[in-house]
């Protein structure tokens, strides 16, 4: 693999993680402003704007709504509906960083459903980093010396369901359309977080507030694209390492942006989490270079057995 084309992937992951990092800032701004349900609604709304640059020539505009497994399209959608909707809660109650911990245990559910839904074996390294991971978050939040409250349980829940996200695209197969797949995150939030916000949302107001309403939905679905394009220009464990870079955003916006200062131990968990995922990512990486050697060792042994 070529180093620019692996640093062309690595660059599309570190703006697709950017993006999605400024598009969180977008749905904290909007807090005291609108409903939650009503700024997760928003997201479905400007992700359409993507879909052109999503959609392949040979792919009709029609596969969004014809999957092909509709059971796992319905859990996926399901699954959306319910992040977004959390993650926009818990965004708006927490500091980011806080919020960012408990979301960072994804990897640790991931890992727990892998092995019992998909019968994946898990090696001791990656039980290592998800087990730290959780240590890091137990570090932010302190459980018994602070309060916890709904902006917490929201995190918590934004993390599981991305992760039930994540396995029931593993389920869905490699042959599911594209426009399917991110058909299915565009009308789980459409749809849930549509119904939820019929009893109080209100028109927005202020140019301001659509600023904030389309930098959020708009963001948030261009993340996707570009995390699109970073996968096939990059293996995966390689495209995985730029998503701590979130937590550096987080503490930016909390401290310059939403002047909310953190703890020393708050600094602490952050700084364990984050090294969780680099384990992790570590791990893989010496994984892949030890593939990459046997198989120029295996190549130098084939030139030589055709040179005698």
């Amino acid at each position: 693999m070529k180093m620019s084309f692996l640093s062309s992937g690595m660059m599309l992951a570190f703006a697709a993680f950017s993006s999605f990092s400024i598009s969180d800032a977008y749905s904290k701004l909007l807090a005291g402003q609108l409903d939650p349900f009503e700024v997760a609604f928003s997201g479905g709304v400007f992700g359409f704007l993507i879909i052109p640059f999503i959609r392949k020539k040979d792919e009709s505009y029609l596969d969004i709504f014809s999957p092909q497994r509709p059971a796992m399209w319905m859990v996926r959608a399901i699954a959306t509906f319910v992040a977004t909707a959390a993650s926009v809660e818990a965004f708006m109650l927490l500091p980011m960083p806080e919020a960012l911990s408990l979301m960072f245990l994804m990897p640790l559910f991931v890992t727990i459903l892998s092995v019992g839904l998909l019968k994946e074996k898990v090696s001791p390294w990656a039980w290592a980093s998800v087990i730290l991971g959780f240590v890091g978050v137990l570090i932010v939040l302190r459980p018994g010396m602070r309060a916890l409250h709904l902006g917490h349980l929201c995190a918590l829940v934004a993390a599981v369901a991305n992760a039930v996200g994540v396995i029931a695209y593993r389920l869905a197969g490699t042959n599911t359309p594209r426009l399917s797949l991110f058909g299915s995150s565009l009308f789980g939030p459409l749809v849930g977080d549509g119904l939820l916000m019929l009893g109080h949302a209100h028109w927005p107001h202020g140019l301001k507030t659509w600023f904030f309403l389309f930098g959020y939905g708009f963001l948030a679905a261009l993340g996707q694209l570009l995390m699109m394009m970073a996968t096939a220009r990059a293996p995966a464990n390689r495209v995985a390492l730029p998503q701590y870079s979130q937590m550096l955003w987080a503490v930016a916006f909390s401290y310059f942006l939403f002047h909310q200062s953190l703890d020393g131990w708050t600094f602490v968990g952050i700084t364990v989490v984050t090294f969780s995922g680099m384990l992790n990512w570590m791990r893989q990486r010496i994984k892949y270079e030890e593939l990459a050697l046997r198989e120029r060792h295996a190549a130098r042994y084939r030139m030589q057995g055709t040179a005698q």
